[in-house]
């Protein structure tokens, strides 16, 4: 049976003309939805990871299964700092280079969904963060068209020395 799907572009430069980049995210549907992406898993993670220092929003450490909390070799809250900081180095991440970045940051809400499934009471906000999860991977999808791969940093020495 022949596939209908087309092959995905590994990276595609976006031609961003007279009108720049805005111009760019009016004329690509799928360029306008990377960077809507982009700028909510940058946005959301720094915030939420400051405020896990402020309890502005909500007391974080309630968030934590009381199993996990007993694992601890600190408190609850202390926990949270380092929570903190790891969403604050997520979102910087996905603001340098979200084809990676992205798949962190899933990796790091399915970790969230394990402790909010384990936790009663949670539910509801576990199936949102599984929805910011199917988010982070259709970031990262994109990013493969739209953020272009690392490049190894020998990659130019070999290719003078092939020249010489």
């Amino acid at each position: 049976m022949a596939s209908t799907s087309q092959e995905v572009p590994v990276h595609r430069d976006v031609d961003t003309d007279a009108h720049g980049w805005t111009g760019a995210v009016r004329r690509d549907p799928a360029y306008a939805a990377f960077w809507l992406l982009r700028v909510g898993f940058v946005v959301l993670p720094l915030w939420m990871g400051v405020d896990k220092f402020f309890n502005g929003l909500t007391d974080w450490p309630d968030y934590l299964a009381p199993w996990i909390v007993g694992l601890l070799p600190f408190s609850a809250q202390t926990a949270m700092y380092v929570v903190g900081v790891v969403e604050i180095v997520a979102g910087v991440a996905v603001a340098v280079k979200p084809r990676y970045a992205a798949y962190v940051v899933a990796l790091w809400l399915a970790g969230i969904i394990v402790n909010l499934l384990t936790w009663s009471g949670f539910y509801d906000v576990a199936l949102r963060d599984l929805g910011l999860l199917v988010a982070a991977l259709s970031l990262a999808l994109l990013a493969r068209a739209y953020d272009p791969p690392l490049r190894r940093a020998h990659a130019g020495h070999e290719a003078a020395g092939r020249a010489a």
